[in-house]
C-alpha cells in the first residue's frame, strides 16, 4: 500500500483548557510531517481573531505549512481582504476559502451589501491577489442547501473556474461515496486535486448528529457496529479499525492525499496514521 500524503484540521481555542488541547494536538501530530494543516473559523466568523492568532503561532513556532480558513460571513470585502493581506505578510501562502456557516440563531446565510455574496466571489478576489494557493470545500453527499449531487459538482466547478487550486471534501463514511463524487467531478471537467476529508469517530452519537446536520449519508450498519462496541467498551478500537480500513480503500482506489478532521483530539488520528505506515519524521520544540 502506498503511503499517502496527510494533512490535519485544527480549530482555534476559546478557553484556557481548549488552548492546552490545541497545542498538545499540534505537538503530537506535527512530527507526522503533514503537507499542510488548516485552522477553522467558528460559525458566523466568531473565532476570526483566534483563528488568526493560531495560524500565525503554528506557522511561526512549528514551521508547518498552514492553510487559514477564510469566510464571507459577517465581514465586509475590505475586512476580509485585509485579513488575507495580513496572512500573506506573515508568510502564510494557503487559504481555505469558504462561504461559512451563518451565525447561530439565524435561518441561513445572508450576505452583507458590502461583503462577499458567495465563496465564488471570495475565491475570485483571492485569486486576483496572486498570493495564495486556494483550497475550497466539496461535498460528496448532497449539501443541505442543494437539491442533489449534480448541483454539488456544478458548484465546485464554479469554484475551480474562479481560481481554486484544490478541494477538501466533507467527511463521509464509505469509500464509494467519495469515488462516486470523484467520478462525477472528472466527467464535469474538474481537474484540480480533490482530497477526501476523514473524520476519526471519537464519539459516535456526536458524530451521527453532526452528520445529520451536514447531510452526510449514515449507513445503518454503523449504528449496529457502534451499539455493540459501546456495550463491549471497544469504541476506540472500532473507530481506529474503521477509519484505517476507509483510508486503505481510498488509497487502493488511487487517492494520494488524506485530510484528517482532528477535532483537536490527536489520539485516533495518530493511531490511524501509524496504521497506514506514517511514522514520525520531524523533531519539534515547544512553543517559545
Amino acid at each position: 500500500m502506498t503511503t499517502p500524503n496527510i494533512s490535519f484540521e485544527f480549530f482555534p481555542p476559546q478557553s484556557l483548557d481548549a488552548s492546552f488541547r490545541l497545542w498538545d494536538t499540534v505537538r503530537e501530530l506535527a512530527p507526522l510531517d503533514p503537507n499542510f494543516v488548516s485552522v477553522t473559523y467558528g460559525a458566523g466568523g466568531t473565532t476570526r481573531e483566534l483563528t488568526h492568532d493560531a495560524v500565525q503561532t503554528i506557522h511561526k513556532h512549528y514551521g508547518l505549512n498552514v492553510a487559514a480558513h477564510l469566510t464571507c460571513v459577517e465581514a465586509t470585502r475590505a475586512e476580509t481582504l485585509a485579513i488575507a493581506k495580513n496572512y500573506a505578510k506573515a508568510g502564510v501562502s494557503e487559504i481555505v476559502a469558504l462561504r461559512g456557516d451563518p451565525p447561530k440563531g439565524t435561518s441561513g446565510f445572508a450576505p452583507r451589501t458590502d461583503g462577499f455574496g458567495s465563496s465564488v466571489e471570495l475565491i475570485e478576489a483571492l485569486a486576483d491577489t496572486g498570493d495564495f494557493h486556494i483550497r475550497v470545500g466539496a461535498y460528496p453527499d448532497p449539501h443541505p442547501e442543494s437539491t442533489d449531487l449534480d448541483q454539488n459538482v456544478a458548484w465546485l466547478k464554479r469554484k475551480v473556474e474562479a481560481g481554486a487550486n484544490s478541494a477538501i471534501t466533507q467527511f463521509f463514511f464509505e469509500d464509494d461515496t467519495f469515488f462516486r463524487f470523484r467520478d462525477k467531478c472528472e466527467k464535469a471537467g474538474i481537474d484540480v486535486p480533490i482530497i477526501p476529508g476523514i473524520l476519526p469517530i471519537e464519539n459516535w452519537n456526536g458524530v451521527r448528529k453532526f452528520a445529520e446536520r451536514c447531510g452526510a449519508h449514515i449507513p445503518s450498519w454503523l449504528d449496529d457496529a457502534f451499539a455493540k462496541a459501546q456495550r463491549d467498551e471497544r469504541e476506540d478500537l472500532l473507530s481506529t479499525a474503521l477509519c484505517t480500513e476507509l483510508c486503505s480503500d481510498l488509497i487502493d482506489g488511487g487517492v494520494e492525499d488524506l485530510h484528517f478532521y482532528t477535532l483537536n483530539k490527536p489520539s485516533l488520528t495518530r493511531d490511524v496514521a501509524r496504521a497506514l505506515g506514517i511514522t514520525p519524521r520531524l523533531a519539534l520544540q515547544d512553543v517559545a
